[in-house]
């Protein structure tokens, strides 16, 4: 896809001093990998607004996830922001569409997860008694044509642990060729998921610094197809039971 410097600067969400948070497109990899391809890391000194650093990723998004990712200004403000997220101390929602729709209204998925290989680069998880312990919160906000629209915030940061959690409750996520199969990729083309909010206890003893992402055109598109709508005024769940 093509991608530009000015493509970037625009999709800046927050920024002040020390952190930073953009719209991470579709498509775009945070890191360079083996398939090559354009990644947000020849881009970041074009994030620097006059810092004399340029700067730095706090956590990770997949290629095909859009919304909310932060960064550190310099490295005081990452390694703060690198505490946090080690502490489970930033909440992050996301929305995703998913195949199915989860029996109760709202819920946790408690499924410990580990690597499907022991080569340390592989990034495949699955269901494992034996892993990680990994814990996701749901809320259902609509359902339509045997689709529905989750809000979910994980309270633990397992790699791909979403995708993982919602393939293995029976309702994969829309479009995603890795966990969800044939049905996944029968509803969407691509991955419908979206970092829409997240809060970062960043400055002691001010509120939190919330930043929400907009809903990306495969999202508004998908709910116009579908007839389903959200309030005017809707705004995500800042706490999920």
């Amino acid at each position: 896809m093509r991608f530009s410097a000015d493509d970037l600067v625009a999709s800046v969400l927050y920024r002040d001093e020390a952190v930073l948070v953009i719209d991470k497109p579709h498509g775009i990899a945070v890191h360079a990998g083996p398939k090559g391809g354009v990644t947000l890391e020849a881009f970041l000194p074009d994030l620097r607004f006059g810092a004399p650093d340029k700067p730095q990723l706090a956590h990770r998004l997949d290629r095909e996830t859009t919304g909310c990712l932060v960064f550190g200004r310099n490295q005081k403000a990452l390694r703060r922001l690198g505490s946090l997220f080690r502490d489970g101390l930033v909440k992050k929602t996301y929305l995703a569409f998913v195949c199915g729709r989860p029996s109760e209204e709202e819920g946790v998925i408690d499924l410990p997860l580990a690597r499907r290989s022991h080569d340390k680069r592989s990034w495949w998880m699955k269901v494992d008694p034996a892993g990680d312990p990994s814990r996701t919160r749901y809320r259902t906000l609509g359902q339509a044509d045997g689709l529905a629209l989750l809000a979910l915030s994980p309270e633990t940061g397992r790699t791909h642990q979403l995708r993982v959690h919602c393939a293995a409750m029976g309702w994969p996520i829309a479009g995603d060729r890795v966990y969800g199969g044939d049905r996944a990729m029968a509803a969407s083309s691509g991955l419908l998921l979206h970092a829409a909010r997240i809060e970062l206890p960043f400055y002691p003893g001010k509120p939190p610094l919330a930043v929400e992402a907009p809903l990306p055109e495969p999202f508004r598109h998908l709910l116009e197809s579908l007839r389903m709508t959200l309030p005017p005024d809707f705004t995500l769940p800042e706490e999920m039971t």
